[in-house]
């Protein structure tokens, strides 16, 4: 026979939840209402994992409300279903069951920053995704690039020629680059622009941060 959580604890969960839920979805923490949509449940894991980590509660809704869910063991059964089926590689991350009430429940996922680049794999389509305030926003080809190299924390040797000096010039001017302006500002061609914003953001000269509409870049 299954028992419930003491009342203590059950009123000790609800209000651990809502002093996280006070702070609102951001960099670290992600809310949801169920696993209706599993698969973008399946790209916060992703995104947290392949930037600084971060908190994702299922149970809770986007404007903070509690309900919880009646029978959690369903919704963890899908979220595990479409981690394994969808993302390369297998990410660790830690799962709670938190009883807040008689029978309602929050499921609370913490996972970690990660030492590979995850993917998650759809239709035979392979996209990744990083973490940007309270989005998670798919990652570029550059992005990609400087999230792999970085992981493996190795040294960054680059000549910082005509082309790197007139680019921190413009930045002085204007606060940020895309890749496209930079092309049409320089005259080089796509991958050889591309290099360049890779190199200067491991080489910590500039910042990279993913947006909607493209990849911006600045100084540091």
């Amino acid at each position: 026979m299954k028992t419930s959580a003491p009342a203590s604890a059950e009123a000790q969960n609800l209000f651990d939840i809502r002093k996280l839920v006070l702070e609102g979805e951001g960099q670290h923490l992600e809310f949801k209402r169920k696993a209706a949509h599993p698969e973008k449940i399946v790209r916060e894991f992703i995104a947290f994992a392949n930037t600084d980590g971060g908190t994702l509660l299922v149970g809770v809704d986007d404007d903070g409300s509690i309900p919880g869910l009646k029978y959690p063991e369903e919704e963890i059964h899908v979220i595990t279903t479409a981690l394994q089926q969808t993302c390369r590689p297998l990410l660790v991350y830690q799962e709670s069951v938190l009883p807040i009430s008689e029978n309602r429940s929050v499921i609370r996922y913490d996972i970690s920053p990660s030492e590979k680049l995850h993917f998650q794999i759809l239709d035979k389509t392979r996209e990744t995704f990083v973490r940007v305030q309270d989005m998670s926003i798919k990652a570029s080809a550059e992005m990609q690039e400087i999230i792999r190299r970085s992981k493996k924390k190795r040294d960054v040797r680059f000549v910082f020629g005509d082309a790197e000096k007139n680019l921190m010039s413009y930045l002085e001017q204007n606060p940020q680059i895309t890749l496209p302006q930079y092309i049409k500002f320089s005259g080089l061609n796509r991958f050889r622009a591309s290099r360049k914003l890779i190199l200067l953001v491991l080489a910590n000269v500039l910042k990279i941060t993913a947006s909607e509409k493209g990849d911006l870049y600045s100084r540091v």
